[in-house]
């Protein structure tokens, strides 16, 4: 419908206002592991199957998402055939660099990304757990 990539985590749809970022657990074959930390910071993989992970693609659209104007979309792949859960808005708040694995066992530099729920989404969250 908006166009971008179909294949990998990170979509760029053209002359849109965002990027869709997707994560679930299939991507644990090529060492990506994602998730929350204790402060709320989802860490997200970058893109690149083997080899050191850099800035270019998906992985420059994250981290320089802000300056260009878009969105960062986060959803939950459920499992095959379930679908995605839509997580919500997020911004890249920083990122750092981690040692990993790639396809083929080889050890990397992997890119880690930390996004930040943005503030409406926190809020609406908190509301929905208090809902009687």
């Amino acid at each position: 419908m908006y166009g971008g990539q179909r294949q990998g985590g990170i979509s760029t749809p053209k002359d849109q206002p965002f990027v869709l970022l997707f994560t679930g657990r299939s991507g644990e074959q090529y060492g990506y592991r994602d998730g929350w930390d204790e402060n709320g910071v989802f860490l997200y993989t970058g893109e690149g199957q083997a080899g050191d992970m850099e800035f270019r693609g998906g992985n420059r659209a994250i981290r320089d998402h802000a300056k260009d104007g878009k969105d960062l979309h986060l959803f939950q792949h459920l499992g095959k055939n379930q679908g995605f859960r839509y997580l919500g808005t997020f911004s890249c708040s920083t990122w750092e660099f981690r040692e990993g694995v790639d396809q083929y066992g080889n050890l990397r530099r992997a890119i880690v990304f930390h996004l930040a729920q943005s503030e409406e989404d926190t809020i609406a969250d908190a509301h929905a757990a208090s809902a009687p």
